[in-house]
């Protein structure tokens, strides 16, 4: 995904689900078209989901916390690894 919604959300009483479902249908009604994909920081994503909000998860540690990195993706894109969290390639 080269082009996206950059939405963010720091309410502690959303699920990370209701998070990305309340982006997703704001972009919704925004762009007239539906997300596929919902870029995360890493440390947010729950470890035995990939979907959330009806979207599909990726980690990518350029996003920050608490942002969500909206739009269509085709292309399968891989979750990092955990255990390589925090470090640089």
């Amino acid at each position: 995904m080269d082009v996206g919604m950059l939405w963010r959300d720091e309410a502690e009483g959303r699920t990370l689900d209701e998070k990305v479902a309340r982006a997703a249908d704001y972009y919704r009604r925004k762009y007239g078209a539906a997300p596929t994909v919902c870029v995360v920081n890493p440390r947010m994503l729950p470890p035995d989901a990939d979907v959330a909000g009806g979207l599909r998860l990726v980690g990518a540690r350029t996003v920050q916390v608490n942002h969500f990195w909206l739009g269509v993706n085709d292309a399968p894109t891989a979750r990092p690894d955990p255990a390589r969290e925090g470090t640089t390639p």
